[in-house]
């Protein structure tokens, strides 16, 4: 049987990404010393025998983003939005050209152009917006706030570099 893990549930979030991870959760409960069986209970959704405290569940997240396994901020992400937050990563900059910040504006307008095509495509075929549609939806939104977010960093940055020269 094949569940569909949501990205938007920090609990599904999180065992899909530890189930990335190089060697799965069998890894990462070595990785944190942990039992096999232990660990795959605190991060199976729907287990009510065991759960994760916020430290290990920050660990998995560190232990995957350096791993490189794509989505690694996925739960942190899922468990901002279920709060009515957002969190988008603030690029450290230290030298803001105007190349950069023209690619920044475009990459931006790009994500905020994914959302409205989105919410055009659920739209047209029904007039509604199904789960499904939704949640490919918040996805382009996050990446859209992170986009802004990201726009935001560099623009206040040249202000900074311009007040300086």
């Amino acid at each position: 049987m094949t569940c569909k893990y949501s990205e938007i549930n920090q609990h599904d979030a999180l065992y899909k990404i530890a189930r990335s991870f190089k060697g799965g959760i069998e890894s990462v409960a070595q990785r944190m010393g942990k039992t096999v069986p232990v660990m795959y209970n605190k991060l199976r959704p729907g287990i009510m025998t065991h759960h994760m405290t916020f430290e290990e569940a920050t660990e998995v997240i560190e232990l995957c983003i350096d791993a490189g396994v794509p989505d690694a901020l996925l739960p942190a992400q899922a468990f901002a939005w279920r709060l009515g937050q957002v969190l988008v990563p603030v690029p450290s900059l230290d030298n803001v050209r105007d190349e950069d910040l023209t690619q920044t504006v475009c990459r931006a307008m790009k994500e905020f152009g994914d959302v409205a095509s989105g919410i055009y495509d659920a739209l047209n075929n029904d007039g509604k917006i199904k789960s499904d549609e939704l949640e490919k939806l918040e996805k382009e939104f996050r990446e859209a706030i992170g986009a802004m977010t990201e726009l935001r960093a560099r623009v206040r940055a040249r202000a900074g570099n311009d007040a300086e020269a």
